[in-house]
């Protein structure tokens, strides 16, 4: 093996120092989710509770949020699931990579849940954007109530915007709306100390006895409903830790140590004090904290944090995205690296206009943030049960940690993952159908393409000829013709006669005197160093096998590694011949697959990229030879 060369893909962004321009980037698209939950959770949690007249439900409530915020957000995700990095990189798809290995026997098991997990999560990244945005254009009608016909159409306006630049990467994006967020958090401690320091009284709700008296007087019921819109102020904390190989964990604790939990916090007790001073404030605490000469300014700020907010999880979304196609988990798509600095920055066009359509679907479909309020909540709370089962595998089988500490802590954890999913059951009917169907369909998709590929890769390589053989029977009479050059053989196994190989020679009855059998491989960390990126076999006949290693979120760029390591595979890619097959699934007399799996594959291989644009291998260079493969 050769001496390290220059990276072929990008470094772990979490490798880097907590800079100022990271911790102002984090602030633009991490926070946003979770930094804009004060315009409405408060409000929904009042609506819930049916009374904010007393003292002890306003308190209550806080107390409830307040502690969820800490025990979920702060403890949780904040202080151990981003333990839980896979070399930098975070994210359901991440963990799980972490977690398979060392679950033994409930490795099975484990996958559903991960897959499901992640899932959830495209339900969650179709919801914020739409409730975020609707929430603060619906803020304009305090000031101006004869907008009230215009804040749908204003709202799909503003969000097809948001949707039109991704594509510029969420580096430029990060960096661009960081100003606005710092400034946002900004007003939402100094609205919120303004209002607590007139009625300090608030600051009761700190005490969690509070939170505990008000479950005891409320009852069971009202409580899990009041439970399950509290929720909403933890919704984007599972995007701190999805969104962590953009910025590092780093920058993205300071962030919300320093910042962000306490101007939450300050803003929570300050629309508790506001609506304890005038109970009528319960129908809009967040805009009601501002008075008149405010109201527009704030509102505008409000409208732009909202967009950022959407940013959290759509930058999520694509990593996940990109995660899940190096993993096998869902077919092969275009996926564009937005960033010279990180390998997370990335930005995946089919996803996000699929994202963009489902989003404006939500705004005309729901036409309001507190029809919104009944779909949000329950995607998140899966996900975060989800995490909490995968970061106690990891706790265990990884990092080696008895079991004696890691179970009553998680154990308590998963009480809390629980109590949430249950409190948020009675929003499915109101709308909670919408993001458990979104997990559904994409759960779906995930385990019929793993199953499908599989199938197909079994039926491909069952009658094979073995490779040994085959290069013996070159020096036989009837041998076919040598021909000069180069051909790359794109395959999965090492023994086998790909099957380009085999249609070739059947077709052309010729073989190259240099035949490269090239297998692309991902591993279950996120980068591999240079010097472990190929190995190279030699066989005989002139014969070998190079297998290139990427991590799952590198960016799988076959020229480029080959032409980086061009002495160690012994060949020029850029005068090579690539043979690509390309399968094309038929229906089987005995399927593998049932015939609504086979239909639902079929399309997905239709509409997946070749492996020449994935693999970036230039159109000239490539041979493409199709087979029919029976499911």
């Amino acid at each position: 093996m050769g001496g390290s060369v220059a990276a072929v893909s990008t470094p772990a962004v979490a490798k880097h120092p907590a800079r100022a321009a990271l911790l102002l980037g984090a602030l633009g698209v991490v926070f946003g989710d979770i930094g804009t939950s004060p315009i409405y959770a408060v409000r929904e949690s009042l609506k819930a509770a049916g009374d904010a007249s007393t003292e002890a439900t306003v308190l209550g409530v806080l107390s409830m949020m307040f502690w969820a915020i800490f025990l979920i957000v702060a403890v949780k995700y904040v202080i151990f699931v981003m333990r839980a990095d896979n070399g930098g990189e975070g994210g359901t798809m991440s963990l799980l990579a972490l977690a398979m290995p060392v679950a033994g026997r409930l490795q099975a098991v484990l996958l559903v849940v991960g897959l499901a997990g992640a899932s959830l999560f495209f339900g969650d990244a179709m919801i914020t954007p739409a409730i975020s945005v609707l929430s603060a254009v619906e803020g304009l009608e305090i000031a101006v109530p004869a907008v009230t016909p215009y804040v749908v159409p204003a709202a799909a306006v503003i969000l097809v915007a948001l949707f039109a630049i991704q594509k510029k990467g969420s580096a430029a994006v990060g960096f661009l709306f960081g100003p606005v967020m710092a400034a946002w958090f900004a007003v939402l401690a100094l609205s919120g100390l303004f209002h607590l320091a007139r009625n300090p009284t608030v600051l009761w709700a700190l005490d969690p006895r509070y939170a505990a008296a008000y479950v005891g007087h409320a009852g069971g019921g009202t409580s899990f409903l009041v439970l399950g819109s509290v929720f909403l102020a933890l919704t984007g904390g599972e995007a701190l830790y999805a969104d962590m190989g953009h910025f590092g964990r780093s920058p993205i604790r300071l962030d919300w140590f320093a910042l962000v939990m306490p101007a939450l916090v300050l803003n929570y007790l300050g629309q508790g004090a506001s609506v304890l001073a005038d109970p009528a404030a319960a129908a809009n605490p967040f805009f009601l904290l501002f008075p008149g000469w405010l109201l527009i300014p704030a509102l505008l700020l409000t409208t732009a944090a909202t967009i950022i907010a959407s940013q959290a999880v759509l930058s999520g979304a694509f990593a996940l995205v990109q995660q899940a196609i190096q993993l096998g988990a869902v077919p092969r798509l275009e996926v564009r690296q937005t960033s010279d600095e990180s390998a997370g920055q990335v930005y995946v066009p089919q996803i996000n206009w699929l994202l963009a359509i489902v989003v404006l679907g939500l705004v005309f479909g729901f036409r309001s943030s507190d029809a919104l309020a009944n779909a949000y909540g329950i995607a998140v709370a899966g996900d975060m049960l989800a995490t909490t089962l995968l970061v106690t595998t990891v706790a265990i089988g990884l990092w080696r940690w008895s079991a004696y500490l890691v179970y009553p802590v998680a154990g308590a954890i998963l009480l809390l993952d629980v109590t949430f999913v249950s409190a948020n059951v009675h929003k499915i009917p109101a709308g909670g159908w919408f993001p458990i169907l979104v997990g559904t369909v994409t759960l779906t998709v995930m385990l019929v393409w793993r199953k499908g590929r599989q199938a197909v890769l079994a039926q491909r390589d069952k009658d094979a000829a073995r490779l040994p053989a085959f290069i013996a029977s070159l020096g036989q009479p009837d041998a076919p013709l040598r021909m000069r050059g180069t051909a790359v053989y794109l395959t999965k196994q090492s023994e086998i006669v790909p099957a380009a190989l085999a249609l070739n020679v059947r077709h052309n009855g010729v073989v190259h005197r240099q035949v490269v059998l090239l297998i692309v491989m991902t591993e279950r960390v996120p980068r591999v160093s240079e010097d472990t990126r190929v190995a190279m076999e030699e066989r005989s006949a002139g014969f070998s096998i190079v297998t290139l290693t990427f991590g799952f979120a590198e960016k799988p760029d076959v020229m480029s590694a080959l032409r980086s390591h061009r002495v160690e595979v012994g060949f020029d890619p850029d005068e090579a011949s690539f043979f690509i097959g390309r399968e094309s699934p038929v229906p089987s007399m005995r399927p593998d697959l049932s015939p609504w799996q086979e239909a639902l594959f079929g399309f997905l291989t239709h509409n997946s990229a070749t492996a020449s644009d994935y693999f970036f291998i230039p159109a000239p260079r490539v041979v493409e030879m199709g087979t029919r493969i029976e499911l």
